[in-house]
C-alpha cells in the first residue's frame, strides 16, 4: 500500500476548510481524519463550515464542533441557516458563501462532500468546491444512507481503536436529534470504518475512505 507523506512538519501552520451541507455530515464523513490531524499538528487552523441548519440543529452543531476542535486554538465555526434539501434552490446565495470564503481563507487541505453522492444537497457543495477552489488539496468524503450510493474510494486514513470511539461517541453525544433515526446507531459508523479499513489493509481495522480526485505529489 503506498503513503503519502505531506511536506509538513510537527510545528508546520496547517490550514484545514471543511465543509458540511448538513449538521453531522462533516463528522460522519471525516471526523477521525480531522482528530488525527489534530494529534499530528500544533500549529493548525480550521475552518468549519455548514450550510443546513434550523435553531435545534445549529445548537447541536455548533456544540460537536467545539467537542471535535476542543484542541484547536485557532478555528472559525460557521453554521449557515439554509433549508435541508432545498440547497440546490439557492444557489445564488451559496456561491456568495463559498467566493466570501475563498477571499478570507486559503486552506492546505479541504474536506467536502463526495461527487458522486445522490443527495442533491451534497452535490451541491461538491460541485461548488471544486468550481471555487482550484489550487487546493481537495478530499470528498462519503455519507452511508438509504440511497446505497457508497462509491469505490482511492484515499484512505487509518484510525487507531480509540480515535474511531472517539468519534463515533462525540457524533451520539452531539446529535441527540438524530437518535430516532434507525440508521444513527453506532454500529452504522463503526462499520463503515471496517469496510474501509479492510480495503486499505488498516493494521488497526479501521479506516475513513475518500475520493481524491486530483493529487499532485
Amino acid at each position: 500500500m503506498m503513503e503519502i507523506k505531506f511536506n509538513k512538519t510537527e510545528e508546520s501552520e496547517y490550514k484545514i476548510l471543511c465543509f458540511g451541507a448538513h449538521c453531522d455530515d462533516i463528522e460522519i464523513g471525516c471526523g477521525g481524519t480531522v482528530l488525527k490531524l489534530i494529534e499530528k499538528y500544533n500549529n493548525i487552523t480550521v475552518y468549519w463550515v455548514v450550510f443546513s441548519s434550523n435553531e435545534q440543529r445549529a445548537q447541536e452543531a455548533t456544540e460537536s464542533a467545539n467537542i471535535f476542535l476542543k484542541e484547536v486554538s485557532a478555528k472559525k465555526i460557521i453554521i449557515k441557516n439554509f433549508r435541508d434539501g432545498f440547497l440546490p434552490f439557492h444557489g445564488i446565495e451559496m456561491k456568495e458563501c463559498f467566493e466570501q470564503l475563498k477571499q478570507e481563507f486559503s486552506p492546505d487541505l479541504i474536506f467536502t462532500h463526495y461527487r458522486d453522492d445522490r443527495h442533491q444537497d451534497h452535490r451541491l457543495i461538491s460541485d461548488l468546491t471544486w468550481n471555487t477552489f482550484r489550487n487546493h488539496l481537495i478530499l470528498e468524503y462519503e455519507i452511508p444512507k438509504y440511497d446505497g450510493d457508497l462509491g469505490i474510494p482511492n484515499f484512505f486514513v487509518h484510525l487507531d481503536d480509540i480515535l474511531c470511539r472517539r468519534k463515533i461517541q462525540y457524533i451520539l453525544d452531539a446529535f441527540q436529534s438524530q437518535n430516532n433515526k434507525q440508521w444513527f446507531i453506532e454500529e452504522t459508523f463503526r462499520s463503515i470504518l471496517r469496510i474501509r479499513g479492510i480495503e486499505s489493509n488498516s493494521p488497526s481495522k479501521y479506516a475513513e475512505a475518500f475520493y481524491g480526485r486530483k493529487i499532485v505529489f
